[in-house]
């Protein structure tokens, strides 16, 4: 009796070690955690203002280039602390702009001539002027196919002023479009735009030296089967625009900022992890040559898109 009372008990024990183990077991794992790109709650005595960038890039590409921008910048700000917020595509972001909703945008060029009209002015400018204009992709040895047969482009929007309007233009500068019928697609952004290239689905994909050189990075051997096709002549770069109800001082703080972060070695790497040579102070006027181009291409297309 006593041998058996000892097996009975050593089991109860074993089985009070065993079953937190096998509940613990059953438990549902935690679920992953994905980024946060919504609202967070502003610092205590600081404004939180909107920074909305236009569709360089999917959301995801956009915060993981830009996030570590607006953290050194918020960093150095006293009154008011940056919100990065990424848009789904070029009418989302163009949406925003026009119903007044970010407090400061990094618009396209295009973009940045119309935000003027809905109550944004001109504050700075990313550098490097050099570095807009359009790049024309195409499939390692393919031509232009007879006269009068269509030729079907890629592009991210018919808005985007280096990714789709300057090679437009180029082309048409060329006769492309009078010899044979450009068949445009929009395909919602640059990363998409070169894989329509790339897959055969259309002959051309417009984009810009950004996208195009990180997509080199990412994806070699897919990119070794294209080849630049067209590079159009280059215009201002993309701007830093402000709301007009906004405090000047503080918004000249946020360019402060901005524009200190090549003058400091951890933002030069920010800046150049972001594909950024840096940004400077620029006004309305410093996009006084992309108003003559919109006015050249109205005239070629009839219309703006």
């Amino acid at each position: 009796m006593a041998h058996g009372v000892g097996w009975r008990g050593i089991g109860r024990v074993v089985l009070g070690l065993l079953l937190p183990v096998v509940l613990a077991g059953c438990e549902r794992p935690p679920a992953a955690r994905l980024p946060d790109y919504g609202p967070r709650p502003a610092m205590a005595g600081k404004a939180q203002w909107v920074l909305a960038v236009h569709p360089l890039h999917n959301p995801a590409l956009l915060h993981e280039r830009y996030g570590p921008l607006v953290d050194w910048a918020n960093a150095r700000l006293a009154d008011v602390e940056l919100r990065l917020e990424a848009s789904s595509d070029y009418a989302h972001f163009e949406s925003k702009l026009r119903g007044r909703e970010p407090e400061l945008a990094l618009p396209n060029p295009y973009q940045t001539v119309q935000a003027l009209a809905w109550g944004y002015h001109v504050v700075g400018k990313v550098s490097g002027d050099e570095e807009f204009h359009g790049v024309v992709l195409r499939r390692r040895g393919w031509q232009p196919p007879a006269p009068g047969e269509p030729i079907r482009v890629s592009c991210p929007a018919l808005t985007a002023l280096a990714a789709c309007m300057l090679p437009r233009w180029q082309l048409h500068q060329e006769g492309l479009d009078r010899t044979h019928r450009l068949k445009i697609e929009v395909v919602g952004s640059q990363e998409s735009s070169i894989l329509n290239v790339a897959q055969g689905l259309v002959d051309l994909a417009f984009t810009w030296p950004p996208p195009w050189r990180l997509f080199q990075q990412r994806e070699p051997a897919v990119a070794a089967t294209l080849e630049v096709y067209r590079r159009t002549p280059a215009l201002v770069n993309n701007g830093l625009v402000a709301r007009d109800d906004l405090d000047p001082r503080t918004v000249a703080a946020v360019v402060q900022a901005l524009v200190d972060l090549a003058e400091d070695p951890e933002g030069r790497r920010r800046l150049q992890q972001a594909g950024l040579a840096g940004f400077e102070r620029a006004d309305d006027e410093r996009y006084e040559p992309v108003r003559r181009f919109l006015r050249d291409y109205e005239r070629a297309f009839g219309s703006l898109p």
